[in-house]
């Protein structure tokens, strides 16, 4: 009888080709890392660098419905109107064209952009009413943006003003948004409405093809020495992570609209636990802002060892795998465990005694 021989082959892990592509609002991106509107959006350069150090898509800063307004005149009376009567009176509203260069100037930026890199670019709108306004979502999308976001920056402060009112107004401004364009919309969201489950499926079936979770409402700080209420912006943190991680789990499968993390993704482990509840992308935006654009590039590296170690293939062989409607206990999400983890925490009274 003839003994065959016997072949071992090795395979370095280096030689393993991993699967990170993922596709959201349409687009094929080659891995789910998506830097998002910030002041870095505002050079070119930075744009290209974020697409060498590996960003699938970026999201540009907003150009803003107020700044619309004024651009056409239309706040200009009510900006100056008793500019007169006292030093600090037009320090009271923002100064838009600090933030970006206004709207001929975001239009002509966007076709800079397109000219300079192959990854697709999202223009971004801010804004809350309906209005001639939204007519520049057609604008931004012929300048060359693959898709818009739209971002529904607004603070229900009126007392008089209902959750139903509300509500309709963010569906009445995504129908408006979506019938002036053919490139995919998605909605950038607070998540205080009371069932967000409920109208984060109505705006989808008003027509938006993402909803990103959730916008960061910036909140004035109090100035004790001169009595003035002050603009403050802090940068967010990993702890942040959990209310996305929360609801983008919830809604996974059970909202037909594609999903995106935004705020509190800083680490490789972020975007993978984004990915496990469902997301379509991770956005990123502060940790840019800390660590700077190259640090895109350690994170792809770390979800690529992270899932070498892990034995997983591909992202689409994560995505939603810790969703509601795929965990061996959909409960860990809502009130059941609310009451565990008081139990859990009551041990550690002993040591306070």
């Amino acid at each position: 009888m003839t003994c065959l021989p016997v072949y071992f082959v090795y395979l370095s892990t280096d030689t393993i080709m991993l699967d990170l592509t993922t596709k959201y609002l349409g687009l094929e991106l080659k891995n789910p890392l998506v830097p998002s509107s910030s002041p870095l959006m505002q050079k070119v350069d930075n744009i290209k660098r974020m697409e060498d150090a590996g960003a699938a898509a970026v999201v540009l800063h907003s150009l803003f419905e107020e700044q619309i307004a004024r651009e056409s005149h239309a706040l200009d009376h009510y900006l100056n109107y008793g500019s007169e009567s006292f030093a600090e009176a037009v320090t009271y509203f923002p100064q838009m064209i600090g933030y970006n260069r206004g709207a001929e100037g975001y239009l002509e930026h966007i076709a800079q952009i397109k000219r300079s890199v192959s990854i697709p670019v999202i223009g971004s709108l801010n804004g809350f009413s309906t209005g001639g306004w939204i007519e520049y979502a057609r604008e931004i999308q012929q300048a060359g943006a693959d898709a818009l976001e739209l971002n529904v920056y607004y603070i229900a402060a009126d007392p008089s003003q209902t959750s139903q009112a509300i509500e309709q107004m963010y569906l009445d401004l995504v129908r408006e948004v979506v019938k002036s364009v053919s490139i995919p919309v998605a909605v950038k969201l607070p998540h205080f409405f009371t069932a967000f489950a409920n109208i984060a499926q109505r705006i989808a079936w008003a027509g938006a093809e993402g909803l990103v979770m959730f916008n960061r409402f910036y909140q004035p700080d109090f100035d004790l020495e001169s009595l003035e209420v002050v603009p403050s912006l802090t940068l967010s943190h990993s702890n942040e992570l959990r209310v996305r991680l929360q609801w983008v789990a919830m809604v996974y499968g059970r909202v037909e609209a594609d999903l995106a993390v935004t705020g509190g993704v800083h680490t490789a482990e972020d975007v993978l636990k984004c990915m496990m509840a469902g997301a379509n992308v991770a956005m990123m935006t502060s940790a840019l802002l800390e660590r700077g654009i190259q640090y895109l590039r350690v994170v792809r590296e770390s979800i690529e060892a992270w899932m070498q170690d892990h034995e997983y293939d591909s992202i689409q062989q994560m995505r939603g795998s810790m969703s509601y409607k795929n965990v061996a206990q959909p409960a860990a999400f809502e009130r059941a465990n609310y009451m565990r983890v008081l139990q859990a925490y009551e041990p550690r009274l002993d040591k306070l005694v």
